[in-house]
This record gives C-alpha cells, sequence and structure tokens, in this order.
C-alpha cells in the first residue's frame, strides 16, 4: 500500500500504543484505531464498496466519523460528510449528488437518499479474521467530497485528493508547529474540511493526540481543557466571541493551550487582541476556502504577527491579487484574491464549467477582495459579492464592521447591503454587544460618524442578541439579505 501519511495501518507502524483519538465513549491508541478502521473496511467491503466509491457519513461529531472516512480510505474509497442536523430534502440532495453508495448514520430512520445504510451502532469494532487485500491508494485519487454551505446557490461538491490532504495537513502543521507532543481538542464539525485537516490529521501524522468534543458549549470547552489538558485547538470567530464574552470574574483554566487557530470567516483585531490577553495563548489568524483545502494563509506561531491580515501564504501556496483589468496588481493594492498551489481542488463535481471558472491557469479565484504588504501578509478587504453600491459608490461593508468593532462595547458586527428606492443600495448594521457593556444605536452611530465618510455610515444599527450563521459558523450575510429584501430600507 501507498504510504499516504495519514491511513490507519501507515500511522499504527509509526506510533502503536501512543495515544491517538478520544472522545466521550472511546479512547484509541494509533494501534487500535488501526484495528477499527480495518473492521469498519471490512463491513464496508462485505457491502460492495471498493475502490473509486463514495459513502456518505452523516453523524455527529464522534471517533466513529473518523474510523469510516479512514476505512473508506482503506478501500481506496472516498467519503462525503454530511451535516448531521440537515433536512431530509438538503441531506437527500448531497447523497445523491455525491453518487454514494451507502449512509453511515444515527438510526435507520435518518436520511439515506434511497442508499444502502449502516447504522453507527451497527459499526464493527474487531478485525476480521483474514486480513483485507492491500489497496494501492495514489495521492492523485479521491478522498473527500466537501459540499460548500450553499449560501449562493446550489451546493457543490468539491473534489479533494489524498494529495490536497496529505498537503495541507504538513503544510498546515509546520506554519503552527505541531509536534507529537500536541494534543488537539477538535471542537469544529467534522462535515468541514479544517476540522479534518487542521484538527485531525496534522496532529495524526505526527503522531500528536485528537479529543473529540460534543456539541460544542462554553461551559463542555472550558472544562475539557481542564480535564483533557490540549495544547492547542481550532475555531471560527463566533467561538471565540462566546468565550471571550465570560464574566471578568469566572476562574478559567487554559493553562495547557498554547495556541488557538481562528478561520472560517474574518475576525475583528480588538476581539483577537482581547481573547489573547484574557486566556494568555497565542491566537493565529488564517484563511482559505473549502476550494483551497481549507487554508492558504495564516500568521505564523513563530515570528512576526500581524493582528488585522491573515499572514502570509502558507508553505508551498502563492498568493496573488488580480486587478481589475485582470493584471497581478502591486504591494497595497487591492483586487481579487488568488491563490496557486497542491491545496488547489481538483474541481467541482460534475461541474466542468463552474471549475473552469475558479481555476483558471492553476490559480484558484476566491472571490475575496484583499491587498498584499511589503512582507506578503494578506489583509482581507471583504468578498466580491458582498459590496454595496449606493448610488454608484462602492462600499465594503468590512471596513464599517471594523470601525463598529473598534468600540469597547461591540463584539461582533454585520453590514449588509439594503435594497433602497432611490440609491439602489444602503448599508445596514447588526451589532452585538458584550454581556456587561450595553451600548445604544445612537452612541454606535455617534461612534463611526469620526471614523468613515457619509457615504459610508449606516442607514441603521441594530443592537441584537445574536447574528444569524450557517452551519460552519460563518454569519449568514445571504439569508440576512434575503430578510430584507422584503421590505427595502427607507
Amino acid at each position: 500500500m501507498v504510504d499516504i501519511g495519514y491511513l490507519a495501518p501507515d500511522l499504527a507502524k509509526k506510533y502503536g500504543s501512543a495515544p491517538c483519538l478520544r472522545d466521550d465513549r472511546s479512547e484509541l491508541t494509533y494501534a487500535e484505531l488501526a484495528d477499527r478502521v480495518e473492521a469498519v473496511a471490512a463491513q464496508l467491503a462485505s457491502r460492495g464498496i471498493g475502490r473509486g466509491d463514495v459513502i456518505a457519513i452523516m453523524l455527529p461529531n464522534r471517533v466513529e466519523l473518523v474510523t469510516a472516512i479512514m476505512a473508506a480510505w482503506r478501500l481506496g474509497a472516498a467519503a462525503t460528510p454530511i451535516n448531521p442536523m440537515f433536512t431530509a430534502n438538503e441531506a437527500d440532495y448531497q447523497i445523491m449528488d455525491s453518487g454514494a453508495q451507502l449512509v453511515v448514520t444515527s438510526g435507520l430512520g435518518a436520511p439515506n437518499g434511497g442508499r444502502a445504510v449502516l447504522c453507527v451502532d451497527d459499526l464493527a469494532v474487531a478485525p476480521p479474521s483474514v486480513p483485507l487485500p492491500d489497496v494501492a491508494v495514489a495521492e492523485e485519487d479521491l478522498a473527500l467530497l466537501i459540499y460548500t454551505s450553499g449560501s449562493t446557490g446550489t451546493p457543490k461538491g468539491v473534489i479533494l485528493t489524498h494529495a490536497n490532504l496529505q498537503f495541507m495537513a504538513s503544510s498546515m502543521g509546520r506554519s503552527i508547529g505541531i509536534t507529537g507532543a500536541d494534543h488537539c481538542l477538535l471542537v469544529l464539525p467534522l462535515f468541514h474540511v479544517n476540522a479534518i485537516c487542521v484538527s485531525v490529521l496534522a496532529p495524526l501524522i505526527v503522531g500528536g493526540q485528537v479529543s473529540i468534543t460534543g456539541k460544542f458549549s462554553v461551559s463542555r470547552f472550558f472544562d475539557d481543557v481542564a480535564r483533557l489538558r490540549p495544547t492547542y485547538f481550532s475555531a471560527v470567530p463566533a467561538i471565540y466571541a462566546m468565550l471571550t464574552s465570560q464574566s471578568e470574574g469566572a476562574t478559567l483554566d487554559t493553562a495547557s493551550l498554547r495556541l488557538g487557530v481562528c478561520g472560517a470567516a474574518p475576525i475583528s483585531k480588538e476581539l483577537l487582541e482581547r481573547a489573547e490577553e484574557r486566556f494568555g495563548f497565542v491566537i493565529v489568524e488564517g484563511y482559505g476556502l473549502t476550494e483551497g483545502t481549507c487554508a492558504s494563509a495564516c500568521n505564523p506561531y513563530d515570528g512576526i504577527r500581524k493582528l488585522g491580515t491573515v499572514g502570509p501564504a502558507l508553505p508551498g501556496q502563492e498568493i496573488a491579487i488580480l486587478a481589475d483589468d485582470g493584471t497581478l496588481a502591486q504591494r497595497g493594492v487591492a483586487g481579487e484574491v488568488i491563490i496557486k498551489g497542491a491545496n488547489v481542488m481538483r474541481g467541482y463535481l460534475n461541474r466542468p464549467e463552474e471549475t473552469a471558472k475558479t481555476v483558471v491557469d492553476g490559480w484558484l479565484h476566491t472571490g475575496d477582495v484583499g491587498f498584499l504588504d511589503e512582507d506578503g501578509y494578506l489583509t482581507l478587504v471583504d468578498r466580491i459579492k458582498d459590496m454595496i453600491i449606493r448610488g454608484g459608490e462602492n462600499i465594503y461593508p468590512k471596513e464599517i464592521e471594523n470601525s463598529l468593532a473598534t468600540h469597547p462595547s461591540v463584539l461582533e458586527a454585520a453590514v449588509i447591503g439594503a435594497p433602497h428606492q432611490v440609491y439602489g443600495e444602503v448599508p445596514v448594521a447588526y451589532v452585538v454587544a458584550y454581556p456587561d457593556s450595553p451600548v445604544t444605536e445612537n452612541e454606535l452611530l455617534e461612534h463611526v460618524t469620526a471614523l468613515l465618510t457619509r457615504v459610508k455610515l449606516p442607514v441603521a444599527i441594530y443592537v441584537v442578541d445574536a447574528l444569524p450563521r450557517n452551519p460552519v459558523g460563518k454569519i449568514d450575510k445571504p439569508g440576512m439579505r434575503r430578510a430584507l429584501s422584503v421590505e427595502p430600507a427607507r
């Protein structure tokens, strides 16, 4: 069998009895993980799953989700993890679009798209008496089909190969200094490639540990950190906002943590600074897309960190800025962020035209606007599609959000364009305040009036309890825009 680097048999040969993977039900060494994977692989093989096939896995975060993915890889097959909170309609779409032949689920009542079902409680734990034949897994074989959130249309299956995953796990691991001494507390959902690469594969390929937490809650997080003593975790800005909003008088033991990784959505410089000061560990902000196997830039753990940027390109990747005229922009000039490297997806499943528009001459076109400074650190300006055009003036919501974030009471802010009968669009802001720092709309408007030109000022600022989010934790701006479009702003 080809040494991919993270296949269960290869890991067992390297790390044997070292602690590997745990959740609330199980605790496995590397050798025990390999046995579990072999057991499930034999089950899948008995049901006709083999090289080139796809299985769907619709489970909450637990050890069996990882073993099922690795069992598919053991057979030369691929996996498509599905959000366990999906409706039957959403799940059936992904199952059928991916061509999955079998679905691993929590129970027989779960969606299955009319495919064969293997219940998680029926997964084998003992390897077969007759060993499975070796399968020559190649780096260019399909490993994962990760579906985009579908916020701009029908979800698309992103084709990620073993080469993509292997490159990302090692590249990200080098950037944040992961070694065999590290222990990751996995809090993000495993239907997203960030969790699979940064929280599972990156530590496992160097002999580290992974602890899978249950459904995230703030109290559970701090209890797990105190009990399990992890050294790092990866999370989205919403989680850092929730952690930071805890009472200043609370006793929180985070001494074991050396690092937090933040990605999936922009985070304000102010929130980063507040979180680092509160908890005493380094937080590195990164940036990437599912189409780029989750990460393309990250502030280095050991090196110069520039808060407000998402850092330089990760090892082995290139980041450039595409100007409006199609040429590469100079440093300091904003344009579309494009990415090249071994992390770039093979394409969208069965969507050659969309693939050709997104990956051009090896460059992944992100749809994000940003600029590079003299050191190659990337600052994101906004999403191209999020830009507000107010009476012919281009307005980037992130600039307004950044201005709101400088107010000491602001925990989070989201700005979207609302329809307007005269100007076409106008900015509207939604703000979540820290629990101990109430603030009024008028106070916030007065604050940003001193920081922004008049055309960029929100026509309304609403203080809300929470911002709506999609399944991977990003603020659901498309949904917010749809809600506002029902009643245009005046």
